[in-house]
């Protein structure tokens, strides 16, 4: 396949193609990039199509990034990607800027109900007819100069991208278009700001299972991890293994050899870290009760399994009606803190996580089916 491949290598002709690029409607966006031994990305390639041509964006050599900013922001120009969360992170390191309005083509697919979670080259098949190589997935980005094979695969893909939406677009409803912007403007919000590292600490296995001061404990040990990994730039778990931060927090020990007995602790972070852990266990131990962090809830029991099935009936009755994939519509994470909120008999509360036009969709039908099993209950 022939495409005519532009080079972009430095700023002053970054800055003069995204003239060019503020007067399309559309553009689309892919990254390559290498991510083995770091927290960051390294950025290799920013490809760019208007389906036509591909550009491709040698970050290396560029310095000035705000015309690239200015692109993405720009509210008039939809910037279509495809499984963007990487991407998007990538953007945002780079440049300080997110795409907007986002036309996540992942998300198209699901939104025609062909899919949840279709990747990239069975999607371009489906859609285009077109089989992608995948040799050079996994390959060097960042080494110079890249191969041709490489070359290839990096145009080819942004402006299949291009073309698929050219494909999609015309196929979703008005309704379900504004619906997919939505998620794509969610996804954006959700990193920016970044994550505080002051929240990583509810993601962490088991936390159910701490005491509000042990939960103090955790809150400050994964806060530092997720703060050091930044600043080192490396894996979290090069700070501190994953497995070890239940049990930190619920042994809190007070000295270098307790601290090597936990699980997951090697002899590296011992000598390179121990004193750093030991002084952030004592000073959360110690604060006072009105500073520790409320307790999570517990996962729900064996018993609501039977209640949990109905509501993802009743979902996938209303994903079925609206021809969308039912994954998309409710999200297990949303079910599961909608029946923590009130099991076995409630109230039942909305948890904000079910927001936008899902919560338009399925609050009424969900509460329902809640009020009638408590109603039957009483």
């Amino acid at each position: 396949m022939t495409i005519k491949t532009h080079w972009i290598i430095n700023n002053a002709d970054l800055a003069q193609q995204c003239e060019y690029w503020q007067q399309l409607e559309f553009i689309a966006l892919d990254t390559e990039f290498v991510r083995v031994n770091t927290f960051y990305a390294k950025v290799g390639l920013i490809q760019v199509s208007d389906g036509q041509s591909a550009w491709l964006i040698d970050p290396l050599p560029i310095d000035a990034w705000q015309p690239f900013a200015d692109l993405l922001k720009n509210p008039n120009i939809l910037k279509v990607l495809h499984a963007a969360g990487e991407d998007l992170e990538v953007f945002s390191r780079i440049c300080g800027a997110l795409p907007a309005p986002l036309f996540d083509s992942q998300l198209a697919a699901a939104f025609l109900n062909w899919g949840a979670s279709l990747g990239y080259s069975a999607l371009v098949e489906k859609t285009l007819g077109v089989t992608l190589p995948k040799g050079e997935t996994r390959s060097n980005w960042c080494q110079r100069p890249l191969s041709p094979a490489q070359t290839q695969y990096a145009a080819e893909d942004v402006l299949h991208l291009a073309r698929l939406y050219q494909v999609l677009h015309p196929l979703l409803s008005a309704q379900k278009m504004a619906w997919l912007l939505e998620d794509g403007a969610q996804m954006t919000s959700a990193l920016c700001p970044p994550p505080a590292p002051e929240l990583a600490w509810q993601s962490v296995k088991l936390a159910w299972k701490l005491s509000a001061q042990q939960l103090a404990v955790l809150r400050a040990i994964c806060a530092w991890r997720e703060q050091t990994a930044r600043e080192r730039d490396r894996p979290k778990g090069w700070i501190v293994h994953e497995s070890a931060l239940y049990p930190l927090a619920c042994f809190a020990p007070k000295s270098l050899a307790a601290l090597s007995r936990i699980e997951g602790i090697d002899a590296q972070t011992v000598r390179r870290d121990g004193q750093t852990l030991l002084a952030l266990i004592k000073q959360a131990a110690a604060l006072p009760p009105e500073q520790w962090p409320l307790p999570l809830p517990a996962p729900l029991p064996p018993s609501a399994k039977k209640l949990l099935q109905i509501l993802r009936e009743v979902a996938g009755q209303q994903a079925q009606r609206l021809d969308i994939a039912a994954e998309l519509l409710l999200r297990k994470k949303v079910l599961q803190d909608l029946l923590q909120s009130g099991f076995p008999d409630g109230p039942w509360q909305l948890p904000p996580s079910l927001c936008g036009w899902r919560r338009e969709v399925l609050a009424e039908p969900l509460l329902m089916v809640l009020k009638a099993k408590t109603e039957a209950g009483n």
